[in-house]
This record gives C-alpha cells, sequence and structure tokens, in this order.
C-alpha cells in the first residue's frame, strides 16, 4: 500500500502563486509515475500533470508554462508549483500514485490517492 498526503492549499488573488506537496509513505519504491488532478464543483475529476520515476513530466494544456511538477530525489515528496493563478484553477487538488509503466493524465490509471488540498483562486 501506498500513503499519499497532500498540503499547501489555500486561498490567493488571481496571478498568484502556491506551492502543493505530497508526502508518499509506505511501498512508494513501487511507483511509477504520480501525478496531480483536481476536481471543480459539478465538473469530472481531470488531470493537471504527472512525473515519471525518471522525473519526465507531462502536463495538462490548461495549465502548461505556469505549472510545475517535481519531486525530491528520495521519491518521497511530490511538488506542484502554481504560478499565474486564475479563478478556473479553483478546485480540489489531488496527488495520485501508481506502479504502471504507462502514465498518463488519466484519472483511473492511478490506484492510489490522497485526501485532496482546497485551492481557491479570486478574481
Amino acid at each position: 500500500q501506498v500513503q499519499l498526503v497532500e498540503s499547501g492549499g489555500g486561498s490567493v488573488q488571481a496571478g498568484g502563486s502556491l506551492r502543493l506537496s505530497c508526502a508518499a509513505s509506505g511501498y512508494t519504491d513501487r511507483i511509477y509515475c504520480m501525478g496531480w488532478f483536481r476536481q471543480a464543483p459539478g465538473k469530472e475529476r481531470e488531470g493537471v500533470g504527472y512525473i515519471t520515476t525518471y522525473d519526465t513530466t507531462m502536463y495538462a494544456d490548461s495549465v502548461k508554462g505556469r505549472f510545475t511538477i517535481s519531486q525530491d530525489n528520495a521519491k518521497s515528496t511530490l511538488f506542484l508549483q502554481m504560478n499565474s493563478l486564475k479563478p478556473e484553477d479553483t478546485a480540489m487538488y489531488y496527488c495520485a500514485a501508481t506502479p504502471t509503466t504507462y502514465c498518463s493524465l488519466g484519472p483511473s490509471q492511478y490506484n492510489y490517492w490522497g485526501q485532496g488540498t482546497q485551492v481557491t483562486v479570486s478574481s
């Protein structure tokens, strides 16, 4: 099992920045992909981006150039640096992990999920 705990959410004005963290514990050596997802009220959960164990990253078009995913050397903490935030970025943000070697932005690909952290961007 892998446990994931997000932190760092909060409220910020448009144009501001936030940095989310996701602490992973358990059988983290089995994880190949870790991703960030978000879900706004009344909307489906969508992929924000992911990072592989080899530090390859992929982002959704809506956040490219504004968000950056990284992880520490021990692969035990995942980060999401969010810059130039927009009101439409308001959502609950989740980190997720999967041992499969096919990474994607699709939520169904991921086996382990955190409880989420709220991000609210005001105009």
